[in-house]
């Protein structure tokens, strides 16, 4: 059995391969900047921050990212998340952060019909997408596990989080986007105006650039990997991708399984998508959007999009066909032979 696993799914071009700090000099301006690389949250992340005080807002950023990832872990024995997924049912106590993203990811579960359920983990887990041992479970095996997936069975009441016996929580689907949020939020209060923050592949812009122009975001193509698929032109914004390239099992019968997974039948959501890009102003938003909308599949994606019209996105298909929204109409480069066209709202 193989596996292939690609961390980062879409790239800022400006902030590719940061390391260290220093200057450089770009239309006769000199542009202070900062550098930070850590690996966290099972991944590799790079910030750049713009600014005289870019390295000290950078080290209060990793030192969010690390605290985050401490009380968000499955696997941390000291975590909120791994306290409430070992409490045999009992209420337990937690920090304001998680009763905030656990309140939130309860919201956008429902908002999007169970496409996205934060309590898939123990079929995730019987797939070992959460543990590295892969193996292909049989429809009996998940069946069972189903019965302990429903979002609707979380209780939040302020700090204190209760779930029935045997359900267990994992907000892979959100962290990420949560944590870009946060990030921005504390170079925003340390004075920094100017950063590309790209958490794995979950890119979030911080203003402009200091000259003024805007960023370019590059997509991966989901078809050939080294490359990207296309670029967009933008301010300050979030850029999630989603796609069955991310993380992968091939079994003995030559099909490919990825690690996205339908929680209406706990196998791989197989509904004619190949990635899926949200774009929009909040990082757990977009996030949680390009989990669900890969789940619910080309038809039900584009009427979910008309009907809320609070984001944007590209979708890919499997037939190599680039379907995006208006809102990125004029910002948005395609890189490939594939066709590309634009979504009508109506």
């Amino acid at each position: 059995m193989n596996m292939t696993f690609k961390k980062i799914l879409i790239c800022a071009v400006c902030a590719v391969s940061l390391t260290g700090c220093g200057k450089r000099s770009i239309s006769s301006v000199e542009e202070i900047y900062s550098d930070r690389n850590v690996f966290a949250m099972d991944t590799f992340m790079t910030i750049r921050a713009y600014g005289d005080n870019a390295d000290e807002a950078l080290k209060s950023a990793e030192e969010k990212i690390k605290y985050l990832e401490s009380i968000f872990s499955v696997t941390i024995e000291e975590s909120d998340i791994y306290k409430i997924n070992n409490s045999h049912g009992s209420t337990v106590e937690i920090s304001p952060e998680t009763a905030e993203i656990l309140v939130e990811a309860v919201k956008m579960c429902g908002k999007t019909d169970g496409t996205l359920d934060i309590t898939l983990y123990p079929v995730l887990n019987s797939w070992g997408f959460t543990s590295d041992n892969f193996r292909i479970p049989d429809t009996k095996e998940i069946t069972e596990l189903l019965e302990y997936v429903d979002y609707s069975k979380i209780s939040v009441d302020g700090i204190r989080v209760t779930i029935p016996e045997g359900f267990q929580l994992d907000l892979g689907a959100l962290a990420k986007g949560y944590t870009s949020d946060a990030v921005a939020d504390v170079l925003r209060e340390n004075g920094v105006e100017s950063a590309v923050i790209n958490l794995g592949g979950n890119v979030r812009t911080l203003g402009k650039k200091p000259d003024g122009s805007l960023w370019k975001i590059a997509v991966r193509d989901p078809f050939d990997t080294e490359n990207d698929m296309c670029v967009l032109e933008t301010g300050e914004i979030s850029v999630v991708t989603s796609g069955n390239y991310e993380r992968y099992i091939e079994g003995d019968d030559g099909q490919r399984y990825w690690h996205i997974l339908d929680p209406s039948d706990g196998f791989p959501a197989d509904n004619g998508l190949v990635s899926v890009t949200v774009i929009g102003e909040s990082g757990l938003y977009c996030d949680a959007l390009s989990t669900a909308l890969f789940v619910m599949g080309e038809d039900r994606a584009v009427e979910f999009w008309r009907k809320n019209q609070d984001f944007d996105m590209i979708l890919v298909t499997d037939s190599h066909e680039i379907m995006y929204t208006s809102g990125v109409e004029n910002s948005f480069e395609n890189l490939t032979e594939m066709s590309a066209e634009v979504i009508d709202s109506d």
